[in-house]
């Protein structure tokens, strides 16, 4: 733990914060202590304040809609995960034997949950301002670049307005997983793009979220709900 902690920059008090906050509930079944959940809970709260304080002093012509749309890609499991890849925390999560043998290990969700139980352990081992400076170092590039662009795109928000807007409202946009390839720390994600049952763009990602954000960029681009 003491390799994490010159990695974050942060010497806790109190180490049980951060072996729990690195503690998978398999983990936790097998030797009957706590999982990160709970701490998971608190630091998904931890980061949306210190995120939406950063957008809202720092990109004060923007408007709600887009500072919203701007937190919500910074702060999901993609963004997450490469920040825990950063600082190469799936190397010290302690999973259980099924989990580990699956791969788990390098798993988007699971390193997106224990970034956000990490932050949650730093605050509770000092306060927030630490877990602000922890947080502001690591997504220093993130955060420049979404002040430099004003807003991080959206496609799915952005095409659900557009369509809400052409068709009145009335309309049914669905996401729908059609294929998954390879291992399961390395899988594939294939994504169908549906407006009112009709196939309109296809996207393929790493994750679920970003093959549909791949899917709604094309359907954007393609703009082929416009013929529907």
């Amino acid at each position: 733990m003491e390799e994490l902690e010159n990695k974050i920059g942060y010497i806790f008090k109190n180490k049980k914060y951060l072996k729990t906050a690195l503690t998978h509930s398999s983990y936790a079944n097998e030797h009957r202590c706590k999982s990160y959940e709970r701490q998971e809970f608190l630091g998904d709260s931890v980061l949306s304040i210190i995120v939406s304080d950063y957008l809202f002093e720092n990109m004060k012509t923007v408007n709600e809609g887009d500072l919203s749309r701007t937190r919500a890609a910074l702060v999901c499991e993609e963004s997450l995960a490469e920040l825990a890849q950063k600082i190469d925390i799936g190397k010290f999560i302690l999973l259980g034997n099924g989990e580990e043998k699956a791969g788990s290990r390098e798993r988007a969700s699971i390193l997106a949950d224990v970034f956000e139980a990490l932050l949650a352990a730093i605050y509770l081992d000092s306060n927030i301002e630490n877990a602000r400076k922890f947080l502001l170092h690591i997504m220093k590039d993130k955060f420049e670049d979404a002040v430099h662009n004003k807003t991080v795109k959206d496609y799915k928000s952005t095409l659900q307005e557009n369509v809400q807007h052409r068709f009145h409202g009335k309309t049914k946009i669905t996401y729908i997983t059609v294929k998954e390839t390879g291992p399961e720390h390395c899988k594939q994600f294939y994504i169908d793009l549906l407006i009112n049952g009709v196939v309109v763009a296809s996207g393929m990602g790493k994750t679920k979220k970003e093959a549909e954000q791949e899917a709604a960029k094309i359907a954007l681009s393609e703009k082929k709900y416009e013929t529907l």
